[in-house]
């Protein structure tokens, strides 16, 4: 099963990556803030995850880590 790892901290809540995700894996948080004052990235169906590493390709601040 792949692994998901997300810098929030460097997250601007753009939602790219949530638009382009086949499989709904991600959401941006609607009660975390991190400290840049975004809603961060975060994985609300991780099993659903297939590896695609879409999510991380289209962040433009890299801070999505997919590993298989």
């Amino acid at each position: 099963m792949p692994k998901l790892t997300f810098k929030t901290d460097n997250c601007k809540g753009c939602g790219l990556c949530v638009d382009v995700c086949p499989k709904k894996v991600l959401a941006l948080s609607a009660e975390k803030i991190n400290k840049k004052g975004h809603h961060p990235v975060e994985a609300v169906n991780p099993d659903d995850c297939i590896g695609c590493a879409f999510c991380a390709t289209m962040c433009p601040d890299c801070i999505i880590k997919v590993e298989r």
